[in-house]
């Protein structure tokens, strides 16, 4: 065995091992499909913030491609570009396995992927099923055809296509499966139309503040219901569900004391954090910082916050945590969603919220 050979088994027992990987189709993909035949470039973060490039020339190289992390490969959708906001990435394989377990497919089924990026996770999903039972549409033509060149080098033949993944593929459906490596602030309608009735979306819902994996059962005709998994999971959203407001809070403003941590309602290891995104929908966090579009806007001091805009983030939050307790401190395993034709909800009992 050569050494990227004993570096991706090693990798696949990691995730076998840390109960991601179950299934034997899965667990063979990710010993035999090599990542760095994706990877030629990509980069990481210096201690002094700024981003290096990482390359086959370097000597770490094939030890970083087989590490359990997420490497970006593009910013701000332009390959020359060599620092910015991120575009594409290969995603954590820990997020990867988990997104492929959790899409539960059988041999012959047909899946859609939408966010070819690298082309990594197409090559997987082509060792489980056949390079004839996967399509896979990327917006970026210079991400679609690197990854067409890769696949095909590598033996992998799917239909990979250029277009706007919100609008799926209609060309190549119905599909079994359908799987989203980006982020959508609300499931596209066609996801649901173009994926066969009792067939399953997984994706991620772009919500900063409580994001989380969801897989959803089509009803095939642009609604369907299903669950918010346990699993977190944070992908890069659809460019056209990118937009974000600024955290730079300006004008007037009020202070006051709080018992109440940053962190326990921004930091997506806290078990309230999910629940707060229901309270907070729209609201983007940065390290100690809340910013709404309307101009609302919270700056957390440790022991007092200031708050400032037309509304008070920060008392929507403190409310927010005592319904959490009310409620039994649901996690967002305990959540469902609903995609029905009067709306997209987060569910919860009797409760719901629009996305």
């Amino acid at each position: 065995m050569d050494d990227a050979g004993a570096l991706r088994a090693e990798l696949a027992d990691q995730l076998l091992g840390d109960g991601v990987l179950h299934e034997p189709r899965w667990l063979k993909a990710f010993r035999e499909v090599p990542r760095h035949e994706f990877l030629p470039r990509f980069y990481r973060r210096r201690p002094d913030g700024d981003w290096e490039a990482v390359t086959s020339e370097h000597p770490d190289w094939l030890g970083l491609v087989y590490s359990d992390r997420v490497w970006v490969t593009q910013f701000d959708g332009d390959d020359a570009v060599t620092g910015g906001t991120p575009t594409c990435s290969s995603s954590m394989p820990t997020i990867m396995a988990i997104m492929l377990e959790a899409l539960d497919v059988r041999p012959g089924h047909r899946v859609l992927e939408v966010g070819t990026g690298t082309g990594y996770n197409a090559a997987l999903l082509c060792h489980a099923v056949d390079s004839e039972n996967v399509t896979t549409v990327d917006v970026d033509p210079n991400l679609s055809r690197r990854a067409r060149e890769r696949l095909h080098r590598n033996g992998f033949q799917p239909a990979c296509e250029t277009g706007d993944g919100a609008l799926g593929h209609p060309g190549r459906a119905p599909f079994d499966r359908l799987l989203a490596t980006c982020s959508v602030a609300t499931v596209p309608p066609a996801w649901l139309e173009q994926t066969r009735p009792g067939g399953l979306v997984v994706t991620t819902l772009h919500r900063p503040i409580g994001a989380g994996l969801v897989r959803i059962t089509s009803n095939g005709d642009g609604t369907g219901e299903g669950r918010v998994l346990g699993e977190d999971g944070r992908f890069m959203p659809l460019r056209a569900h990118a937009r974000l407001p600024a955290l730079a809070g300006t004008g007037a403003f009020d202070r006051r004391t709080t018992t109440l941590r940053f962190r326990t309602v921004a930091d997506p290891s806290s078990p309230f954090e999910f629940f707060a995104g229901t309270a907070l929908p729209g609201v983007a966090a940065g390290r100690d910082r809340l910013a709404h579009p309307d101009g609302s806007w919270v700056h957390h001091h440790g022991s007092h916050v200031d708050q400032g805009g037309p509304r008070r983030l920060w008392d929507l939050a403190e409310n927010a945590v005592a319904e959490w307790h009310d409620l039994g401190e649901p996690r967002r395993h305990d959540f469902g969603v609903a995609i029905a034709p009067d709306g997209q909800f987060l569910t919860l009992g009797d409760l719901r919220w629009r996305l």
